[in-house]
Formats: structure tokens, C-alpha cells, sequence
């Protein structure tokens, strides 16, 4: 059984306290609803960098990680390295969009385009997507640590217990103390996956020959066969960039931050930032999965990696700082998907049909959901331990609700002549067609791999919307093609075309090397 000394529980109590004291200084602003929800559009390039990677590692990513690493290998790192390319992709074609437009939420470009059906739409589903998958799985996977250095803590109060402290900081500061706080907890997170990361390879006299020699061939290679039972080849190329996109550019969970930037040089550098950083998630957290296959081999199950790795290895101290990081972990997960799925409700369901209501009422009424938010979140995160696995909860959940919506998202950005009753259809169909695969695949009938199944669903709802277009054709106003139309806009500067090159070709070694 794992065990903390007093030197661990120091270190706890200090990122507590230090995160403390950053909420206790945001809260001085009395934040009202753009303050809330946007920061006042105020972050600067480094806590926009630094949040968005700190939100997006989840304590689901910091267990699931080295143990999917410790069962198969170093491809799931797909996911990490996969993000930067949609990261700077979406910053050339996206990002000018959103600073252009002046959004406050993502489902509100798909109103200008479209109509306010597809932004209540998309509102919504992200909102469900936000509570049960985000903010649950991360209060489910950080519960299962917990348990393992508390022993005595039962599943619900964990959950009950992370929620509470992560909703009311979330509650009471908005997106600049979910910002601000995230710059320390991705530093924590970044300082305790390193440290972690060298004691393991000290395991191995820090000799790289030492690791590929105690480890199968198989796991250290990034692009496995296509009937590889884990992620294949096929499934990186189609359905990892589909995954990715929702995530990193739809999700208001994580543009949020985008929103929030005081200008488009400030998210295009964030932007850069954190496409610079998913790129060290395979030396920081998948290898040292790999290097614990070769280190611990009786281990029950694949998710029980990363705390047999702190107990084993780990010396006082430098548990507290890792177990710091577990926390900041969750922390970040849940105040972000609090934060973004309160801010959708409050200005795409209730600022609509009241719009005489002051920017204090906003502000305390965007509050309150979050505290509503967080408690169902909690409530509904012990349920997860029900489900086969809390990987594939997550990813087949994003990955059969998701995908009509980036086909919808990519029509509206590609397409001049697709009106918004043909597209919200074509939405409807694709989720229609999604629910069928999915029971499908349940009963056994279909067994294609779920990031493969992402690009059948992709296909077949752009494919809906136009034949609904055809159907029951709706012409599209100028209003409505200027709101995508990168032309109207300003581009990014030549500085960031550049740092774009250079992380695309970071990326493109980085798989080479591994491939």
C-alpha cells in the first residue's frame, strides 16, 4: 500500500496554499459577466499557452497515459503529438475568426453562419459533454488515486470532495482564476512528470540502449498495423484529427482561453506555446509507462501504473511534489469544464431570452450554475466505475458525439452555399446514424475500431447535409458567408507563420524518430 511522509504532505499543503492565495487575489477584481466568463479579454500569450496545456492534462491523462503506455506502447503518444498539428492548424484557419468576430462561445460562430438553432445546438451537446465526460472523468480518475494514498477515503467523497474546492474557486474568480491558477498547476504537473520521468530512467543507468533492450520493439513504435487492437495506423491519420479538432478548436472547454486573449498576437503565441508543450507528454508520461513494463510486471491493471510508480520510486518529498501534480491535474480538468459549461448556458440559453439583465446579474447567476454544474458532476462520476473502462468512456463518448459536430463545424467554415435548416438536419441524421453504430457496435455486430468509426460519421453527416441542402435548398445571406470569410479578417503575423514551421517540423522528427 502506497504511503505519504511528512515531507509529502508539506508539499500538498503548499500547492494549496499557493493556489490559494492566487484565487484569494483574482477574487479582488469582484469579477461581473465578461470578467467571469472572459478574463475582461485580457490573458496574454503565456497563461493562455499554459492553461490550455494544463486544462487538456487531465488527471485521466497523467494515469491513463503511462498505463496505456505500460500495456501497449508508446502510440497512444498519437493523441499528444496530434494536438500540435491541430493546434497550429486551427490557429492559421480558426483562431483570426474568433478574435475577428469577437465571440464569448464557439456554438455563437456557428449562429452568424447558420442560425441560432445550431448554437443552441452545439451548446448543448457541449455542455452535456463538458459535466459527464470532462468534469466526471477527471473527478473519477483523481478519486482513484486518492484512494490509493488514503485508503480509508471512499469513492464518493473524493469526488464529492475535488469537486467542492475546484467549484467554488471556479465559481468565485471565473476564467482568470481558472487561467491563473492553471499557470501553476501546469508548472506543478510539468516539474513532477519530469522528476518521475528521471528517476525512472536512472532505473536504466541513463542509458537509452538499456530501455529499447528491456522492452519489445512493438511498444516503442508510434505507427502500429491496422488491425492493432489499441489505436492502428489508419485510426491516427483519419480519426485522431477529427478527435482532436472538436477538442482543441470546437470545445469551449479549451477555447475559452482563445476568447479570452486581449489580442490575436496573445492566442496565437498561447497557441504556440501549447503546441509546443503536447509535445512532451511522450517524454514525460508515455515512456515512462514503457520503462515500468520492464520494471513492474504484476500489476491487476493497466491504470494502477502511475501510483505503484510514486510508491515504488518516488522518495519523500518528491511523492508530495507528484501527488501535487495529480491534483493540479484534476483541478485544472474540472474548473475548466465547469467554467465553459456555465459560460454556454448563460450566454447561449439564458442572456438570449433575457437580455435586459445587467452584466452583476449575469455574473451571478453564471455562479450559481457552476455550483449546480459541479454538483452533478460529482454526483455522476462514482457511476463511471460501472463502465468497462474510463478510457474508452471518454473516448468513444467524444467520438460518437463529437464528429457530426466538427462535420457541421468544417461545413460551415468550407461551404458558401449550405443553409442552416439544411445543416442542422444533416447534424441531426449524423447523431441519429452515430446512436445506431454505437448500440451496433454494442450487440456485437460491428467491431470497427472508434477513431476509424469517427471518419465513417464524419463522411456520412457532411454527406447528410448536403443531400438536405439538395433536398430543401435555403440560400445562404452575405451577412452569413462574411461571418467565415478569412479575407474580412486579419491574418496571423509572419513571426507566428514561422513559429508554425518550426513546430510542424518538430513534430514531423518527433514521429520519425518513433515511427
Amino acid at each position: 500500500m502506497a504511503s505519504l511522509q511528512t515531507l509529502d504532505y508539506a508539499v500538498i499543503a503548499g500547492y494549496l496554499l499557493v493556489l490559494t492565495a492566487i484565487c484569494l487575489r483574482v477574487l479582488r477584481r469582484a469579477p461581473d459577466a465578461d470578467e467571469l466568463f472572459l478574463a475582461g479579454r485580457s490573458l496574454g500569450w503565456g497563461v493562455i499557452g499554459l492553461s490550455l496545456f494544463a486544462s487538456n492534462i487531465s488527471s485521466t491523462t497523467l494515469i491513463g497515459l503511462p498505463g496505456a503506455a505500460w500495456q501497449s506502447g508508446i502510440a497512444v503518444a498519437n493523441y499528444e503529438w496530434m494536438a500540435a498539428v491541430v493546434l497550429v492548424l486551427s490557429l492559421v484557419f480558426v483562431v483570426p475568426l474568433f478574435i475577428g468576430n469577437r465571440l464569448a462561445t464557439v456554438p455563437e460562430l456557428l449562429e452568424r453562419r447558420f442560425d441560432h438553432r445550431l448554437r443552441k445546438y452545439l451548446s448543448a451537446v457541449s455542455v452535456v459533454l463538458g459535466i459527464f465526460l470532462d468534469a466526471a472523468g477527471s473527478l473519477y480518475a483523481g478519486a482513484l488515486v486518492l484512494q490509493v494514498f488514503f485508503p480509508g477515503l471512499s469513492l464518493g467523497l473524493a469526488c464529492a470532495g475535488i469537486a467542492a474546492f475546484a467549484g467554488l474557486y471556479t465559481a468565485a474568480g471565473g476564467l482568470r482564476a481558472v487561467a491563473y491558477t492553471d499557470v501553476l498547476q501546469a508548472l506543478v504537473l510539468l516539474a513532477g512528470s519530469m522528476t518521475l520521468t528521471v528517476i525512472l530512467f536512472g532505473e536504466f543507468d541513463y542509458s537509452w540502449a538499456k530501455v529499447v533492450a528491456a522492452v519489445p520493439a512493438e511498444k516503442l513504435s508510434l505507427l502500429r498495423p491496422i488491425d492493432d487492437p489499441n489505436l492502428p495506423w489508419l485510426g491516427t491519420v483519419i480519426g485522431l484529427p477529427i478527435l482532436g479538432f472538436y477538442y482543441w478548436t470546437m470545445n469551449q472547454y479549451v477555447a475559452q482561453r482563445l476568447l479570452g486573449a486581449r489580442d490575436l498576437e496573445a492566442a496565437g503565441w498561447g497557441t504556440i506555446l501549447a503546441a509546443a508543450l503536447k509535445l512532451l507528454p511522450l517524454f514525460l508520461m508515455v515512456l515512462p509507462g514503457v520503462m515500468a513494463a520492464a520494471l513492474i510486471t504484476d500489476l491487476a491493471r493497466p491504470d494502477d501504473v502511475f501510483p505503484r510508480l510514486v510508491a515504488d520510486y518516488a522518495p519523500a518529498g518528491i511523492a508530495g511534489l507528484i501527488l501535487a501534480g495529480l491534483l493540479a491535474a484534476i483541478m485544472s480538468s474540472v474548473d475548466s469544464a465547469l467554467n465553459s459549461s456555465s459560460t454556454l448556458l448563460t450566454l447561449d440559453f439564458i442572456q438570449p431570452r433575457r437580455p435586459g439583465m445587467s452584466v452583476a446579474a449575469l455574473g451571478n447567476l453564471g455562479r450559481w450554475l457552476t455550483l449546480g454544474l459541479v454538483a452533478i458532476a460529482a454526483i455522476w462520476a462514482p457511476a463511471i466505475g460501472d463502465f468497462p473502462g474510463l478510457f474508452a468512456y471518454l473516448q468513444e463518448g467524444f467520438t460518437y458525439a463529437a464528429t457530426p459536430l466538427v462535420a457541421v463545424f468544417l461545413v460551415a467554415l468550407v461551404s458558401r452555399r449550405v443553409g442552416a435548416t439544411p445543416a442542422l438536419l444533416g447534424t441531426i441524421a449524423g447523431h441519429a446514424f452515430s446512436v445506431g453504430w454505437l448500440i451496433a457496435t454494442r450487440l456485437g455486430y460491428l467491431h470497427l475500431h472508434f477513431t476509424i468509426v469517427a471518419g465513417v460519421l464524419l463522411v456520412f453527416t457532411v454527406a447528410a447535409i448536403h443531400l438536405c441542402q439538395w433536398r430543401y435548398p435555403q440560400a445562404v445571406s452575405a451577412a452569413q458567408q462574411a461571418a467565415v470569410d478569412r479575407r474580412r479578417r486579419p491574418g496571423i503575423s509572419q513571426p507566428l507563420r514561422i513559429a508554425v514551421a518550426i513546430v510542424m517540423l518538430l513534430t514531423t522528427w518527433l514521429v520519425l524518430m518513433f515511427r
